[in-house]
């Protein structure tokens, strides 16, 4: 047994947060004031990563890590290994805390181990400990367990113990969770594990973690397979068997899931089923009030570390004082969030000691106040409206005796020119409505698993209202139910009315929808349109179609794939190829994607997207020609926008142009990721993107003039 004491020097931090009654998702009595929520987790695999962390809340929203994300436990000094994952911590009936982890030291052990940690605390800062090693304590029964993950605690009410259930695997078997109960101290177990679920399609079950709600315990676990993996739900009123499985996952990604939690919001019918998107380097947060509806809330969180498989308690504002004092953070205290009418929230910078807030087009700068949410503080000065035209305005944080200042600036930023994720952006000016229409894919869907599509509407290109949703995947096509992406459109006049067609992507295939309005409700075909790759060509994907219709001819021409650029003239009818004219156009080896293709002055336009839209690097490159069928030509430079780190702008990507009609202004419409969190989350930051439009402009000689992404935009175009 180890014991290990923290020490800080730091005054207590003040807190101002109303006190409420949070009931565990353990059964534990309603007998404390709940203020905040602790989140315990690990970092990742590599060496020192394998260690617990702590992070606090206010809300069960946004966390912030506590002692600079440095962990708050020595894991040399309590696990065999050297190494520490999975950590989850119970509030016991008692009064005390316990923690229990996987003891394992992956740059060595690779997922190979034995053994478990278990560890009592009076206050959540010293801690005893004790190390079980299975096969050791039972010898009989588990000799050959090699390996032995992600234990919990769990109080059984009717024995008044604590119970600790956990995966176990021995060879020609998989794994299986077991369960069995500690002695009063937490120093050594009760019997021998039984078992306590297993997977009926005798496939692995691991990362269990038991919520009972109404009565019933619900267990939450991972299942492992080629055909059927990811989080699910299994249903028992007895706490120690009779798990009947319920159908389906309860993630909503289909990326590889692990590490499932669930906590109950503070004073909230509200739970929340969190989980760790291990490949990804991602955690999503689900809500839920049922345990079986979830829904995805990322747009709602915040975080300023990356947990790995971790669980969240609530705590009180004595215990979050201690935690404060004993683990300071220096962005704590401090602003979590803003917000206020016309704030783009989803763009806000917040630094250590400056926060940048842009807003939409029309604020009055000179009156604007905005909502700060603070972060275990008790007030911030000054209040009320503030001119921020003038420059920044000094704003001072307290925290019972201590001050921090923020200088704040705040500034209309037309880009995002609308808020949320939205990616591979299409635009057109319909002579029906003499409005601008905006159709994108629909992003922040892990993989790009979105699976309908909407449209804005604008009469200036700044100012744009969301429309409903034009073509729904899973209700109005018949040949695809997956993979919404990167749509494009044509206005066409045919027998005297203005029809309109919608080119989408969907499953890897393009199909067309048609409508007698540019927002629909659209009606597919019945039929994908391109299904099939053009002579000669080898990998890559037909996705991402680009329609153009010839100002000279008035011909319509299809342009499509991802890894070559194939193009074919349109039947008048525009829902069909003609026969015989699909022509590979590929540019170069910089082509990657996303075609796009214009008139102006007499030559034809070749826009296309490099690198992949995970990549910081995505940028846009062109070439022209005499002819929408090439041949094409590539000028020297012919880089048309790439990313911008001093204005943290990044994967500038999968464009259109648009054409104030009678004027010779050009307007380019493009993706990034999304401003600022985008460049931290990795290659999840390509499915979390935003639309931005900026001027395109031209040389004398018609070539294009590189463009600089902005934060600013474009001025709200006058008729």
């Amino acid at each position: 047994m180890m014991r290990r004491t923290f020490y800080s020097s730091l005054v207590f931090l003040g807190l101002f947060f109303f006190l409420t009654v949070f009931i565990s998702c353990s059964g534990a009595k309603p007998e404390r004031e709940y203020t905040s929520y602790l989140f315990a987790y690990f970092t990742g695999n590599g060496p020192g990563e394998e260690s617990v962390h702590y992070a606090i809340s206010n809300d069960g929203y946004n966390f912030y890590a506590l002692n600079n994300n440095n962990p708050v436990l020595n894991s040399d000094d309590i696990s065999n290994s050297g190494g520490v994952r999975d950590p989850h911590i119970l509030r016991g009936e008692d009064g005390n805390f316990y923690m229990v982890l996987t003891d394992l030291y992956v740059p060595e052990m690779g997922w190979n181990n034995t053994a478990m940690v278990l560890l009592k605390s009076k206050d959540l800062v010293e801690w005893e400990s004790t190390v079980i090693d299975i096969p050791e304590t039972f010898s009989d029964e588990f000799s050959d367990v090699n390996r032995v993950w992600a234990p919990q605690t769990f109080y059984d009410e009717e024995k008044g113990k604590n119970m600790v259930y956990f995966s176990m695997l021995q060879p020609g078997g998989y794994d299986k969770i077991y369960y069995v109960y500690t002695n009063e101290d937490f120093t050594a177990f009760e019997g021998k594990p039984e078992q306590l679920f297993y997977n009926p399609n005798e496939m692995a079950s691991i990362d269990g973690d038991i919520v009972k709600k109404d009565g019933k315990y619900h267990l939450f676990y991972k299942t492992e397979g080629e055909s059927d993996k990811g989080i699910k739900v299994a249903v028992s009123d007895s706490l120690t068997g009779g798990y009947e499985p319920l159908p389906g996952n309860v993630d909503q990604t289909d990326k590889a899931v692990e590490g499932s939690g669930v906590f109950k919001l503070i004073d909230s019918d509200k739970y929340i089923l969190m989980y760790d998107v291990y490949a990804d380097g991602e955690y999503q947060f689900t809500e839920t009030s049922d345990l079986k509806n979830f829904k995805v809330v990322d747009e709602q969180i915040s975080m300023n570390f990356h947990p790995r498989h971790g669980s969240i308690i609530p705590i009180t504002a004595e215990e979050t004082e201690r935690l404060l004092k004993e683990f300071p953070s220096d962005n704590i205290p401090g602003i979590s969030r803003v917000t206020a009418v016309n704030v783009k929230e989803n763009n806000v910078v917040i630094s250590a000691d400056s926060i940048f807030i842009p807003v939409k087009s029309g604020t009055d700068l000179s009156n604007f106040e905005p909502d700060f949410q603070l972060i275990q503080a008790e007030e911030i000065r000054p209040n009320g409206p503030h001119n921020f035209e003038n420059g920044p305005v000094e704003y001072t944080l307290r925290s019972g005796e201590q001050t921090k200042n923020y200088t704040v600036i705040a500034a209309i930023n037309n880009n995002p020119v609308v808020e949320g994720y939205w990616a591979d952006p299409e635009i057109l000016y319909s002579n029906k409505t003499n409005k601008y229409y905006l159709y994108p894919t629909s992003d922040g869907f892990t993989g790009w698993s979105g699976t309908y599509f909407r449209t804005f509407s604008s009469e200036d290109l700044v100012n744009w209202k969301k429309e409903d949703t034009i073509l729904n995947l899973k209700t109005d096509v018949s040949w695809a139910d997956r993979n919404a992406w990167a749509p494009a459109m044509a206005e066409k006049k045919i027998d005297g009315e203005y029809k309109y067609f919608y080119y989408f992507t969907a499953a890897q295939k393009i199909g067309v929808a048609v409508s007698d309005n540019p927002t629909g409700l659209f009606t597919d075909i019945g039929r994908p349109l391109i299904d099939f790759k053009p002579e000669g060509v080898r990998g890559g994907q037909e996705i991402d179609p680009d329609v153009f219709t010839d100002p000279k001819t008035g011909k319509s021409y299809l342009y499509w794939g991802n890894g070559y650029m194939a193009v074919a003239e349109l039947n008048p009818e525009m829902t069909s190829i003609k026969k015989g004219t699909i022509k590979v156009l590929t540019p170069d080896e910089t082509f990657r994607e996303g075609a796009e293709v214009f008139f102006r002055n007499g030559r034809y336009y070749f826009l296309w997207s490099e690198d992949d839209t995970r990549s910081p690097n995505y940028r846009v490159r062109y070439a022209t020609s005499d002819s929408p069928l090439g041949p094409l030509e590539i000028p020297e430079n012919n880089l048309v926008i790439k990313r911008d780190d001093k204005k943290q702008i990044y994967g500038t990507g999968h464009n259109s142009v648009i054409n104030k009609p009678g004027t010779d202004e050009w307007y380019i419409v493009y993706h990034r990721f999304t401003r600022p969190e985008g460049i931290e989350m990795g290659r999840a930051a390509g499915f979390h993107r935003e639309v931005a439009i900026d001027k395109l402009e031209f040389s004398e000689d018609g070539s294009i003039i590189e463009v600089e992404p902005t934060l600013e935009g474009i001025q709200p175009l006058q008729k």
